[in-house]
Order: C-alpha cells, then sequence, then structure tokens
C-alpha cells in the first residue's frame, strides 16, 4: 500500500511536469492545427464531451476536432461519413490529443492510463471491466500500444485490467516510449469494420478471474 501511495504520488508530479512542458512545446503546434480544424471542418474546433475517470467521476474531455457535424438533413450521420481524411491525419498522428494535455493538468487525466471512453457505457460494464475506473484515464495506455482500435473490447479491457494490476513507473515509461513507435506506424487507428471503434454493447457474463 505505501509502495503503491508513493508512486501515485511520484505519478502525478511527472504528468504536471510532462503536460505543462507538452502545453509549452506544443503551443505553436496547436495553433497551426486549430486554424486548419477551423477551415477544414469549422468552428468549434475543440470537441469537448463528458468522459468517465477516476472512480467513474465524470468530466469533461478536450480534444481537436476530427469530424463534421452530424447533418441527418443531408444523411451525413454515421462516423465513417463524418470523418474527413484530415480528420483521419490528426488521428493517425494523435495530433488530435493536444487539448486534453489541459486535462492532465487539472487532475482529470494522466499520461498513461486506460483511455476513457463513453458515459453510457459504465452501466454496461462488468465487475472485472469495471475496475479500470481505479486509476486515472490516461492520454495513452497499454491497449493503445497494443492494438489501439483495431483490437477487440474483450482485448482492450483485459488490458486495462491488466495495466492497474501491474503500473509502475516502469511501465509507464515503457508505453510512452511504444506510444512513439506506434504513432509514427499509424497502426491500428481503426476497427476492421468501422472508421472508428465499434460500440461496446456491454457483457452479461462475468470473464473468468
Amino acid at each position: 500500500m505505501t509502495e503503491r501511495l508513493a508512486y501515485d504520488g511520484v505519478k502525478r508530479g511527472c504528468d504536471l511536469a510532462l503536460a505543462l512542458v507538452g502545453i509549452v512545446l506544443s503551443a505553436p503546434i496547436q495553433a497551426v492545427v486549430a486554424v486548419l480544424v477551423a477551415v477544414n471542418l469549422g468552428r468549434p474546433v475543440i470537441f469537448a464531451q463528458p468522459r468517465p475517470g477516476l472512480g467513474g467521476k465524470v468530466f469533461m474531455l478536450y480534444k481537436f476536432r476530427t469530424m463534421k457535424p452530424i447533418d441527418a438533413a443531408n444523411n451525413v450521420v454515421a462516423d465513417d461519413e463524418r470523418l474527413t481524411k484530415f480528420g483521419r491525419m490528426l488521428r493517425s498522428t494523435s495530433l488530435d490529443e493536444l487539448p486534453a494535455l489541459v486535462n492532465v493538468i487539472r487532475g482529470d487525466m494522466s499520461i498513461v492510463g486506460p483511455r476513457p471512453l463513453l458515459v453510457a457505457y459504465l452501466e454496461r460494464y462488468n465487475a472485472k471491466q469495471a475496475r479500470r475506473h481505479e486509476v486515472r484515464p490516461g492520454i495513452t495506455g497499454l491497449a493503445q500500444v497494443s492494438g489501439r482500435n483495431a483490437i477487440s473490447w474483450d482485448e482492450r479491457f483485459s488490458l486495462d485490467v491488466e495495466y492497474v494490476d501491474n503500473r509502475s513507473l516502469r511501465l509507464d515509461a515503457s508505453i510512452v516510449a511504444r506510444t512513439v513507435t506506434t504513432v509514427f506506424k499509424r497502426e491500428g487507428i481503426s476497427a476492421a469494420d468501422s472508421a472508428t471503434m465499434t460500440e461496446f454493447l456491454g457483457n452479461d457474463e462475468e470473464p473468468s478471474p
């Protein structure tokens, strides 16, 4: 318990330091991306959506927009219709994630942890899957460097719980290093049959311990 508390304290300090440096260094890039988003996708340039964090507490996640708005009148509703070539580029390079550094500073998120998913999924998790909320969600995580959106929900949740059970500064550093490689390779951006990630519909059965 003492070691875990020490880890949590050191990790929070590292998160603050990395997020502050990241915001300063990425400020010119974010300014350019904001202009390009406004030109290609319109305003607002920031996508804000409630997501569950530590303990399931809901916070507002910030990202750059990557999709055109829903236009039911013209039947532009599905993700694959709204996600443009420009938006795909932002996602594949993870540039859309830069505003989430503000969430790290606010304490909503960590640099490394399970990705924050939709609030609607909270009631669909079984007990084991819900353990992903025992830690702060991350900008990157073990599932993101193990296939991103191309892996199944079961695999994703298994990796999330694996991270919760084995989290350490060494593992965090390894995930950050692997994230750089994953971004450069641009792998796993979409699910096999979807422009993004298919919806998680729940799992009635409790997985084996």
